[in-house]
Protein backbone atom coordinates (compact mmCIF):
# COMPACT_ATOMS: atom_id res chain seq x y z
CA UNK A 1 0.00 0.00 0.00
CA UNK A 2 0.97 3.79 -0.48
CA UNK A 3 0.03 6.73 1.49
CA UNK A 4 1.02 8.54 -1.34
CA UNK A 5 3.62 10.21 0.41
CA UNK A 6 7.52 9.91 -0.65
CA UNK A 7 9.67 8.05 2.09
CA UNK A 8 11.49 11.29 2.60
CA UNK A 9 8.62 13.86 1.67
CA UNK A 10 7.37 15.76 4.60
CA UNK A 11 3.48 15.43 5.51
CA UNK A 12 3.44 19.38 5.22
CA UNK A 13 4.03 19.21 1.31
CA UNK A 14 1.45 16.26 0.85
CA UNK A 15 -1.22 17.68 -2.12
CA UNK A 16 -4.81 15.69 -2.55
CA UNK A 17 -4.22 13.21 -5.85
CA UNK A 18 -6.41 14.87 -9.13
CA UNK A 19 -9.70 13.85 -8.84
CA UNK A 20 -11.07 11.42 -12.11
CA UNK A 21 -13.91 13.25 -13.91
CA UNK A 22 -17.92 12.28 -12.98
CA UNK A 23 -19.41 11.03 -15.87
CA UNK A 24 -22.64 10.12 -15.16
CA UNK A 25 -24.81 12.20 -12.73
CA UNK A 26 -26.93 9.54 -11.71
CA UNK A 27 -24.00 7.34 -10.89
CA UNK A 28 -24.08 6.68 -7.06
CA UNK A 29 -20.37 5.76 -6.22
CA UNK A 30 -19.60 3.66 -3.51
CA UNK A 31 -16.16 2.39 -2.25
CA UNK A 32 -16.53 -0.63 0.13
CA UNK A 33 -14.06 -1.39 2.88
CA UNK A 34 -14.17 -3.62 4.99
CA UNK A 35 -11.57 -5.45 7.93
CA UNK A 36 -9.10 -2.69 8.51
CA UNK A 37 -8.25 -3.55 11.73
CA UNK A 38 -6.79 -0.29 12.42
CA UNK A 39 -4.62 -0.55 15.65
CA UNK A 40 -3.57 -4.43 14.35
CA UNK A 41 0.01 -5.14 15.38
CA UNK A 42 0.56 -1.96 17.31
CA UNK A 43 3.52 -2.49 19.09
CA UNK A 44 4.97 -4.60 16.45
CA UNK A 45 7.82 -1.45 15.20
CA UNK A 46 7.91 -3.47 11.69
CA UNK A 47 3.79 -3.92 11.18
CA UNK A 48 2.37 -1.44 13.10
CA UNK A 49 1.50 1.25 10.62
CA UNK A 50 0.33 -1.15 7.93
CA UNK A 51 -3.41 -0.58 8.94
CA UNK A 52 -3.01 3.14 8.79
CA UNK A 53 -1.14 2.66 5.43
CA UNK A 54 -4.07 0.49 3.90
CA UNK A 55 -6.55 2.86 5.11
CA UNK A 56 -4.89 5.99 4.22
CA UNK A 57 -5.17 4.26 0.51
CA UNK A 58 -8.61 3.02 0.88
CA UNK A 59 -9.55 7.24 1.88
CA UNK A 60 -7.22 8.27 -1.39
CA UNK A 61 -8.98 6.18 -3.43
CA UNK A 62 -11.82 7.45 -2.41
CA UNK A 63 -10.99 10.95 -3.57
CA UNK A 64 -9.06 10.08 -6.84
CA UNK A 65 -12.31 7.83 -8.22
CA UNK A 66 -14.52 10.58 -7.15
CA UNK A 67 -16.40 8.22 -4.92
CA UNK A 68 -20.07 9.46 -3.73
CA UNK A 69 -19.37 7.93 -0.29
CA UNK A 70 -16.96 5.25 1.65
CA UNK A 71 -18.98 2.07 3.23
CA UNK A 72 -17.00 0.58 6.04
CA UNK A 73 -18.57 -2.82 6.48
CA UNK A 74 -16.92 -3.59 9.99
CA UNK A 75 -13.59 -4.05 12.22
CA UNK A 76 -13.07 -0.60 11.58
CA UNK A 77 -10.67 -0.96 14.92
CA UNK A 78 -8.34 -4.37 15.59
CA UNK A 79 -9.27 -3.97 19.37
CA UNK A 80 -12.96 -3.16 21.18
CA UNK A 81 -11.13 -0.63 23.53
CA UNK A 82 -8.62 0.31 21.07
CA UNK A 83 -5.48 2.64 22.47
CA UNK A 84 -5.33 6.47 22.30
CA UNK A 85 -2.93 5.95 19.45
CA UNK A 86 -5.20 4.57 17.68
CA UNK A 87 -8.07 6.64 18.05
CA UNK A 88 -5.96 9.59 17.37
CA UNK A 89 -4.51 8.33 14.21
CA UNK A 90 -8.24 7.33 13.23
CA UNK A 91 -9.53 11.02 13.42
CA UNK A 92 -6.58 12.47 12.06
CA UNK A 93 -6.77 10.35 8.84
CA UNK A 94 -10.56 10.63 8.44
CA UNK A 95 -10.39 14.54 9.22
CA UNK A 96 -7.48 14.41 6.23
CA UNK A 97 -9.44 12.86 3.75
CA UNK A 98 -12.86 13.12 4.35
CA UNK A 99 -13.62 16.94 5.31
CA UNK A 100 -13.18 19.54 2.68
CA UNK A 101 -15.00 21.20 0.52
CA UNK A 102 -16.51 19.18 -2.59
CA UNK A 103 -19.61 18.67 -2.91
CA UNK A 104 -22.17 16.10 -1.75
CA UNK A 105 -23.61 15.27 -4.79
CA UNK A 106 -26.30 12.42 -3.51
CA UNK A 107 -29.25 12.98 -0.47
CA UNK A 108 -30.95 11.08 2.25
CA UNK A 109 -34.19 10.36 1.91
CA UNK A 110 -34.94 8.01 4.95
CA UNK A 111 -35.66 8.86 8.46
CA UNK A 112 -31.98 9.71 9.73
CA UNK A 113 -33.08 9.88 13.53
CA UNK A 114 -34.11 5.96 12.81
CA UNK A 115 -30.78 5.31 11.18
CA UNK A 116 -27.87 6.41 12.89
CA UNK A 117 -26.13 6.25 16.78
CA UNK A 118 -26.00 9.30 19.28
CA UNK A 119 -27.64 11.35 21.26
CA UNK A 120 -30.88 12.87 19.36
CA UNK A 121 -30.00 16.55 18.51
CA UNK A 122 -26.82 15.05 16.48
CA UNK A 123 -28.60 11.72 14.59
CA UNK A 124 -28.10 13.43 11.35
CA UNK A 125 -25.56 12.76 8.60
CA UNK A 126 -22.64 14.48 9.19
CA UNK A 127 -22.57 16.58 6.05
CA UNK A 128 -26.37 18.01 6.43
CA UNK A 129 -24.45 19.41 9.52
CA UNK A 130 -23.83 23.36 8.75
CA UNK A 131 -20.89 23.57 11.07
CA UNK A 132 -18.84 20.72 9.24
CA UNK A 133 -17.41 20.63 5.79
CA UNK A 134 -17.50 16.86 4.54
CA UNK A 135 -16.62 16.15 1.00
CA UNK A 136 -16.31 12.69 1.64
CA UNK A 137 -19.00 10.70 3.44
CA UNK A 138 -17.82 7.60 5.72
CA UNK A 139 -21.32 5.26 6.50
CA UNK A 140 -19.78 2.54 8.87
CA UNK A 141 -20.98 -0.72 10.81
CA UNK A 142 -19.34 -2.36 13.98
CA UNK A 143 -18.19 -5.71 13.61
CA UNK A 144 -16.92 -8.50 15.80
CA UNK A 145 -14.20 -6.66 16.93
CA UNK A 146 -15.50 -3.44 17.68
CA UNK A 147 -18.91 -3.75 18.75
CA UNK A 148 -20.78 -1.84 21.62
CA UNK A 149 -19.82 -2.92 25.31
CA UNK A 150 -21.28 -1.18 28.01
CA UNK A 151 -18.37 -0.32 30.44
CA UNK A 152 -19.54 1.69 33.67
CA UNK A 153 -22.32 3.32 32.18
CA UNK A 154 -26.32 3.59 30.84
CA UNK A 155 -25.35 3.21 27.19
CA UNK A 156 -23.49 0.44 25.32
CA UNK A 157 -20.70 2.16 23.51
CA UNK A 158 -18.26 1.23 20.60
CA UNK A 159 -15.70 3.13 19.33
CA UNK A 160 -17.04 4.10 16.09
CA UNK A 161 -19.48 5.88 18.50
CA UNK A 162 -16.24 8.56 19.39
CA UNK A 163 -16.14 8.94 15.45
CA UNK A 164 -19.37 9.41 14.89
CA UNK A 165 -19.51 11.89 18.04
CA UNK A 166 -16.72 13.68 16.34
CA UNK A 167 -18.83 13.88 13.15
CA UNK A 168 -16.24 12.10 11.13
CA UNK A 169 -18.32 9.24 10.21
CA UNK A 170 -22.23 8.26 9.92
CA UNK A 171 -22.62 4.75 12.05
CA UNK A 172 -25.69 2.86 11.20
CA UNK A 173 -26.77 -0.09 11.57
CA UNK A 174 -27.22 -0.95 15.27
CA UNK A 175 -29.71 -2.54 17.49
CA UNK A 176 -30.51 -2.36 20.98
CA UNK A 177 -31.82 -5.74 21.64
CA UNK A 178 -31.15 -9.73 20.10
CA UNK A 179 -34.71 -10.50 20.65
CA UNK A 180 -36.37 -8.36 18.15
CA UNK A 181 -34.22 -6.83 15.78
CA UNK A 182 -36.15 -4.28 12.79
CA UNK A 183 -33.09 -2.82 10.65
CA UNK A 184 -34.42 0.60 8.95
CA UNK A 185 -32.46 1.65 5.83
CA UNK A 186 -30.27 4.71 4.65
CA UNK A 187 -31.76 5.53 1.58
CA UNK A 188 -29.97 7.37 -0.85
CA UNK A 189 -30.88 9.32 -3.96
CA UNK A 190 -28.79 11.04 -6.76
CA UNK A 191 -30.66 12.24 -9.54
CA UNK A 192 -32.62 9.01 -10.44
CA UNK A 193 -30.96 6.46 -9.10
CA UNK A 194 -32.45 5.30 -5.94
CA UNK A 195 -30.24 3.14 -3.24
CA UNK A 196 -31.76 1.50 -0.30
CA UNK A 197 -29.04 0.60 1.95
CA UNK A 198 -29.49 -2.13 5.11
CA UNK A 199 -26.42 -2.57 7.46
CA UNK A 200 -26.33 -5.16 10.71
CA UNK A 201 -23.63 -4.70 13.01
CA UNK A 202 -22.29 -8.00 14.57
Amino acid sequence: GSSGLAPDQPKEDFVMPPCEERIDPDQLRILISTDNHLGYAESDPVRRDDSFVAFEEVLEQGIKKHADLVLLGGDLFHENKPSRDTIYRSISTLRKYCLGDSEVTFELRSNQEENFRGEPEFRHANFEDPNYNVGLPVFCIHGNHDDPTREGGTKSLSAIDLLAAANLVNYFGTSDGVEEILIKPVIFQKGTTNVALYGLGA
